[in-house]
């Protein structure tokens, strides 16, 4: 009984908290941006309607994001994100929320080619990767296999991991998609792909009958 209700109470943990964040974090911001923008705009002009500081934001955003995609945007903002890296205490606030907006929003997946199943960090373990391509140049001059590019993402941070060379009979592809494969990778397990949890409800039907 005591190993049930512990089990639940970190199930409902689980789940209430990510709500309860989230609702927290947009409730103030948006309180937040809209008094900060909406003073400003009735300072700024006669004309005023609750919600235009939200209006002005999603503007500004989108406008920020047209500038930082295009060639000259991003020679900015890797000049802009050199000079805040040289100043001790802003580089070290600065690089943890671009680390943790990196990891949310799992940029840099379009890389992945697949999603791959590899033995690592020895024979008999397994550890989900991310093919990005076929090996070429020295690397692959001097294998005596043909060999295929592999990072391993570290849990619950997939932004760092491993990167490795694998024989290519040795990858086993797996149908899930990049985004299931890195939630799955981020939840430490927790969240499993819709394709696992048919095949493990056959399995689980299929038990029951040779059991009965």
């Amino acid at each position: 009984m005591k190993g049930y209700l512990k089990r639940y109470f970190i199930t409902g943990l689980l789940v209430i908290t990510p709500i309860w964040g989230t609702y927290l974090v947009l409730s103030t911001l948006l309180s937040f941006l809209e008094g900060f923008l909406g003073d400003f705009l009735k300072d700024f002009g006669r004309f005023y309607l609750p919600g235009m500081g939200i209006v002005a934001l999603l503007i500004l955003i989108f406008s920020v994001g047209i500038i930082a995609t295009n060639f000259i945007g991003k020679k900015m903002m890797a000049l802009w994100e050199g000079i805040l890296n040289k100043v001790p205490l802003v580089r070290n606030i600065y690089s943890v929320f671009k680390h943790i907006v990196d990891t949310i929003s799992l940029q840099g997946k379009e890389q992945f080619k697949r999603v791959v199943l590899v033995e690592f960090p020895r024979d008999g373990v397994y550890a989900i990767g991310f093919m990005t391509g076929v090996t070429r140049g020295e690397v692959q001059k001097l294998t005596e296999e043909k060999v295929v590019n592999v990072f391993i993402p570290t849990t619950p941070n997939p932004t760092t991991g491993f990167f490795i060379f694998v024989p290519e009979n040795k990858i086993m592809p797996l149908s899930m998609s990049v985004e299931d494969g890195l939630k799955m990778i981020i939840s430490g397990g927790l969240y499993t792909p819709s394709y696992l949890k048919d095949i493990e409800q056959q399995s689980d039907k299929g038990c029951k009958v040779n059991t009965g």
